[in-house]
């Protein structure tokens, strides 16, 4: 029986060579994407910043309430169409999205990191990604065995096979599906699917291509026991992170040990968190996440 850890855990995305929270504070962080400087909302940054000023490319000012738009103002020449990053072996594009991002999630650095350790060696390895996005952790994950890319935008799935082309990538074995994440799992459990490790990461609110509704705190539940459904005693481990959710992370940590009672294990829970560049060194939190790990 998978046991869960109350001990909450904390994983730390470092700087590397082409992304680094720079600063953060009053409510704002300042980041270095390859060439060019932004600065985005962040209303977990209460401290005050550590650098006198911030000189940015661009800037995300957002609306009037926590859940409206925003835009981008900018005050550099950034590349509307993107331009090319990487982390590790994997090549993608960022850009300025609407929503505030850049394309990718760069404190997710350390997930890879921690999945690719538990499919060390293998190269058979059957992998689930759910909200895949423009698939960074898809193309991480490919050098282990075959994945599943499911996210219900046809343009962000059509950026990720983009990330594969730019990477070299192309050629591995990635099915990329354009489907409603729950839809898909239910179907994937009907067909007596298994996989070695599966990796979710669910928006607050959102739909699918048909209009399917998505509400975490209703569709979670459900979503969860089919993806306990589509693992087995032989089965790696599955990650799931939560962003911009009033909840702790000991509440999907016992959801996850409620829907995996029935596997070996260890479940974890914690924060998600990205380190300041620089000698202070101060961690920012940015999302919650719960882990099972059959080898723990």
């Amino acid at each position: 029986m998978a046991a869960l850890t109350l001990q909450p855990q904390l994983m730390v995305g470092s700087p590397w060579g082409d992304f680094a929270l720079i600063d953060s504070g009053h409510g704002r962080k300042l980041e270095r994407y390859g060439p060019h400087r932004f600065i985005r909302p962040e209303p977990q940054a209460m401290w005050a910043p550590a650098l006198g000023e911030w000189a940015a490319d661009g800037e995300f000012v957002p609306g009037s309430d926590e859940d409206g738009g925003g835009r981008w103002l900018f005050d550099g020449p950034v590349p509307r169409e993107g331009w090319p990053l990487a982390w590790n072996a994997v090549q993608f594009t960022a850009s300025c999205t609407p929503f505030r991002h850049l394309g990718f999630f760069p404190d997710m650095a350390p997930v890879w990191d921690w999945m690719g350790e538990r499919l060390a060696g293998r190269d058979d390895a059957a992998t689930l990604n759910l909200f895949g996005y423009t698939g960074v952790g898809t193309l991480s994950l490919s050098r282990f065995g075959p994945v599943t890319h499911v996210d219900a935008s046809k343009k962000s799935v059509a950026q990720a096979r983009a990330n594969a082309a730019l990477s070299g990538m192309d050629g591995r074995p990635v099915r990329w599906i354009v489907d409603d994440a729950a839809k898909f799992t239910a179907r994937e459990v009907r067909r007596g699917k298994r996989y070695d490790g599966i990796i979710l990461d669910p928006p607050k609110f959102g739909r699918g291509p048909e209009g399917e509704v998505w509400r975490l705190e209703e569709s979670l539940p459900g979503l969860i026991a089919d993806c306990a459904r589509l693992l087995d005693a032989n089965s790696s481990f599955l990650f799931l992170t939560v962003y911009a959710v009033r909840m702790s992370s000991l509440a999907i940590g016992g959801l996850l040990a409620e829907a995996l009672a029935h596997l070996p294990g260890t479940i974890e829970h914690g924060d998600l968190a990205l380190a300041e560049e620089g000698p202070g060194g101060r961690v920012l939190p940015t999302a919650i996440f719960a882990r099972w790990n059959r080898a723990a």
